[in-house]
């Protein structure tokens, strides 16, 4: 009985909390929901109408949206194949005794903390620059034509940049899993005579396995709305070379004051974003059973 009442009274004293939680997460979507549903524009005061689907219909059809589509897709592959695979060689380097390990872990998880906006900066004005930047001096002085990054390789930039900054998670999360596995695995097999890729195959990668999975959920649901690097740098063009899902949106919303075809657009990012976290987690769940 007392267990009852107990459970009673914990479930009553957290329902002020699920509430607003609740609360604040479905009056927006209700919102955004409501709006894409209008044929509303900031620059058309007083002239909103009931439009149903229209909106969706003119969001789905939009050249831009595939063009978006693909760049998204392209810019999360790309983002998890250097950062998943930068990762697991960084952990290997920074699992092995050298001297000063300590600073040289900090150094490389410190890019993890600098901010999108002062990363895409660094990197557009004093590595990328044409002219100014680091990768152009470095190109003049061993007699090579220094590359425009941002107008001849624009979303591979965007990629880099992104890759710089997720890079130290997933050292972080794979470096942790690679010091729990035990040495006498290791020391086992190499007295059976397996070389170190042997060892790495068939040993360290299946222990890394799940953190690796764990990653590439965690970076895949961040890097689907991806943003700041885009607007800093190339603001989705040349073009629309650079242009993702969600910047597509930001460009209806702010720049074309439509607020009907942008809530219809972050609908969709919404559906497409859960479809692929819905993927993934089934893909983890498989990986960790």
């Amino acid at each position: 009985m007392a267990t009852l009442q107990t459970r009673a009274s914990a479930r009553l004293m957290m329902t002020p909390a699920v509430v607003l939680l609740l609360l604040w997460m479905a009056v927006p979507l209700a919102m955004t929901l409501y709006f894409s549903m209008l044929r509303y524009n900031l620059l058309m005061p007083g002239m909103e109408e009931w439009a149903g689907f229209l909106n969706y219909r003119f969001f789905l059809t939009d050249p831009a949206f595939f063009a978006g589509l693909l760049n998204t897709l392209l810019l999360v592959g790309g983002v998890l194949a250097i950062s998943v695979g930068g990762g697991i060689l960084m952990a290997l380097l920074l699992d092995q005794p050298f001297f000063g390990q300590g600073l040289v872990r900090l150094m490389v998880i410190a890019p993890f903390f600098v901010m999108p906006t002062v990363s895409a900066l660094v990197w557009k004005n004093m590595l990328m620059h044409p002219v100014n930047g680091l990768f152009a001096w470095l190109a003049r002085t061993f007699g090579l034509q220094p590359v425009d990054w941002f107008g001849q390789a624009p979303l591979f930039s965007i990629v880099m940049i992104v890759s710089w900054q997720w890079l130290p998670f997933a050292t972080l999360i794979l470096l942790t899993a690679l010091q729990s596995l035990d040495s006498e695995q290791k020391e086992a097999a190499e007295m059976d005579g397996a070389g170190a890729l042997s060892r790495f195959i068939y040993i360290v990668l299946p222990h890394m396995a799940r953190a690796i999975t764990v990653v590439v959920l965690i970076e895949t649901i961040f890097l689907l709305s991806v943003f700041a690097e885009i607007l800093v740098t190339t603001n989705g063009g040349p073009g629309v070379q650079t242009t993702t899902v969600t910047y597509l949106v930001y460009v209806q919303a702010l720049l074309q004051f439509d607020v009907g075809g942008a809530s219809a657009g972050g609908i969709v990012a919404v559906v497409l974003a859960n479809i692929v976290a819905i993927f993934l987690v089934r893909l983890i769940g498989k990986n960790l059973d």
